[in-house]
């Protein structure tokens, strides 16, 4: 077992004797080929636990396993979390809102997921911005459809260590996509900039490629397509995305205050119809995207 203590510094910590390792070793290798090939075993003979680190940033101490193929040596990860609500309307709401697909297990307070792949936004920032090549418009054009996608479904805290960025050759030039990796501040915060990435400090690099490449009139077009879009992926799903919104309803996601204040600024903001009225986050969700639909 390995304990992850930031900044990559991995401290070995023996947990388990060598018979109970094997079998949660075992285990693991399971819980990997449910999630990627729905429970067929056969290959799990060729696969191996290479380690577990322990993740002491977030709330959640996540373990992330990593899984390495002894025939080509080539390894892939997964995410063993605590189930909470937030968390998992995040994910489910990620899937439907968002042109990003989303594989994770739940079984009871366990939640596991499938590992995003991608660069962290931070990372990026800090190794791969200045680098020749990469396109400051599209990239700034990706932020500003995230921020509103964030905003739309009540994702918060998208600081640039909680999404990635997936970097695509394209045959004449780069592609972007930035993708949420953390969902656990899903409908739980009170003010409303907390839902808008551009506010957060360590985002201030991407806003400042927007306010370099794009004029007022790009930012409105691009949250444009971006409300089209959700729009459409509304209506794709919508069976399931009313099902979704009804549970939503029915659980406690946050505070009675948090929601007053939220509800307050999101109605002298947006002025929708009954937002003022709104009793708890899935109702306030629910109005945004009705909106967004109208």
């Amino acid at each position: 077992m390995y304990d992850h203590l930031g900044n990559d510094t991995l401290w070995e910590t023996v947990v388990y004797e060598g018979v109970f390792l094997d079998e949660i070793h075992e285990g693991l290798k399971l819980i990997y080929a449910i999630l990627k090939s729905d429970g067929e075993t056969k290959g799990l003979k060729h696969l191996s636990v290479d380690k577990v680190d322990y993740c002491t940033f977030g709330n959640s101490k996540p373990f992330r396993v990593k899984i390495i193929n002894n025939i080509n040596d080539n390894y892939d990860y997964f995410y063993v979390k605590q189930a909470d609500a937030s968390r998992i309307f995040g994910l489910e709401l990620e899937e439907i809102l968002s042109p990003n697909k989303v594989v994770y297990l739940v079984y009871e307070n366990t939640l596991i997921e499938e590992h995003i792949v991608g660069i962290p936004g931070d990372q990026f920032l800090q190794n791969n911005l200045g680098e020749s090549g990469h396109n400051e418009v599209r990239l700034a054009k990706e932020f500003v459809k995230f921020n509103e996608r964030c905003y739309r479904r009540l994702l918060g805290d998208m600081r640039a260590y909680n999404f990635i960025i997936d970097v695509t050759p394209d045959f004449d030039q780069i592609q972007y996509r930035i993708r949420a990796i953390d969902f656990d501040q899903q409908s739980f915060e009170g003010r409303r900039s907390f839902y808008l990435p551009h506010y957060f400090k360590e985002n201030r690099a991407y806003v400042d490629l927007g306010i370099k490449h794009l004029s007022h009139e790009s930012v409105l077009q691009y949250q444009k397509e971006e409300k089209t879009s959700m729009t459409r992926r509304m209506h794709n799903d919508k069976k399931k995305l009313t099902e979704l919104l009804g549970s939503m309803k029915k659980h406690v996601l946050s505070t009675p205050n948090k929601i007053n204040v939220l509800r307050k600024e999101l109605y002298q903001k947006e002025k929708i119809k009954g937002m003022d009225q709104c009793e708890n986050m899935g109702e306030i969700v629910d109005k945004l995207l009705s909106n967004l639909a109208g």
